[in-house]
């Protein structure tokens, strides 16, 4: 896994924004709300939000720990991209990630950010 592989996968989801955080830090934000943060610089660590249950059982594999200052938020990080995560589970965490902060925006952003997925559905299927 790559940082450009990783890139492809969060903002293929709809209305993901990048911004660069802590001088060193890519941040994947919808409705400007972090769902995944991967450090530039090597050994590129990622970080990602996931559920309590997921939570618990992530922190316990090798190359996973609870993301330092994010855990208590249910954060867990990988130690180094794409060792202890295979794509496809990768891929399956991060859309949850999305989904959970999604989920916690605002109503208004929530209808903004439906309205404009499905305006770009339309217009790549027509």
């Amino acid at each position: 896994m790559t940082v450009e592989r990783l890139r492809q996968i969060c903002r293929a989801l709809p209305d993901v924004t990048e911004d660069i955080k802590w001088g060193q830090d890519l941040a994947f934000c919808v409705g400007k709300k972090m769902f995944a943060v991967v450090n530039l610089e090597h050994p590129h660590q990622l970080s990602f939000k996931c559920t309590p249950e997921s939570f618990g059982e992530l922190a316990e594999r090798p190359g996973l720990k609870p993301a330092p200052y994010l855990a208590r938020a249910m954060w867990i990080q990988e130690e180094v991209l794409g060792e202890a995560l295979e794509r496809r589970e990768l891929e399956a965490l991060i859309r949850a990630s999305y989904d959970l902060v999604r989920a916690k925006l605002p109503r208004r952003l929530r209808a903004a950010t439906s309205r404009r997925s499905r305006s770009r559905r339309r217009a790549k299927s027509g």
